[in-house]
Parts: structure tokens; C-alpha cells; sequence
């Protein structure tokens, strides 16, 4: 056990007669490891974008809220009335009614 420790600590199977076979495994973990490692940033920059893009949605959401409550403010008929009683204009005392069209043929 000594003895193949040591030759484990002097890299003797790297540079042993057939030490190719070894080089190619070593080269061959070596390239596995880097696209390892490639796929995990990948993978973790795709994290930070989906969260980024989540965090953009839910901003997005409240501002539509936000304004659509603006605008069923607006549109309210006291709002309407209060804007327009400085120029005379008032509503109307009779309601609308509608007008039917019968066609002939």
C-alpha cells in the first residue's frame, strides 16, 4: 500500500509505457468536467433571467391595475360632471332612447 501510494504521488502512471491510455481518461474527464461546468452556468443564467423576467411581469401587473383604476375613475359620471360644470355643459334631464329602423325589402 506504501508503494503504490507513492507511485500515486510521483504520477508514475502518467509517465509509464502505457500511461496514452491514462492521458486520454484524463483528457477525456477534463472535457467532461468543463461542459459540466458550462451546462451549470447555463443553467444558472437562465435562473436569474426567468426571475428577472417574474419580478418585470409582476410590475408590469400592478401598473396595469394602478391604471386601470385611474381610468374607471375618469370615466365615472360625477367625475365627468365636476370636470365639465365650469363650461355649462349638464346632463341631460331625459334619458336617451332608441331609435328602431325597419327596413323593407
Amino acid at each position: 500500500m506504501n508503494k503504490g501510494l507513492y507511485n500515486i504521488l510521483k504520477a508514475n502512471f502518467l509517465i509509464s509505457n502505457d500511461a496514452v491510455k491514462n492521458w486520454r481518461f484524463i483528457v477525456f474527464c477534463t472535457l467532461l468536467a468543463i461542459v459540466m461546468i458550462a451546462s451549470s452556468h447555463s443553467a444558472e443564467r437562465k435562473v436569474h433571467e426567468i426571475a428577472r423576467l417574474n419580478n418585470e411581469v409582476r410590475e408590469l401587473r400592478s401598473e396595469f391595475v394602478d391604471r386601470r383604476s385611474a381610468l374607471m375613475r375618469i370615466k365615472m359620471e360625477s367625475t365627468i360632471i365636476n370636470k365639465l360644470s365650469g363650461t355649462g355643459i349638464q346632463p341631460s334631464e331625459t334619458p336617451p332612447y332608441k331609435i328602431k329602423v325597419n327596413l323593407k325589402e
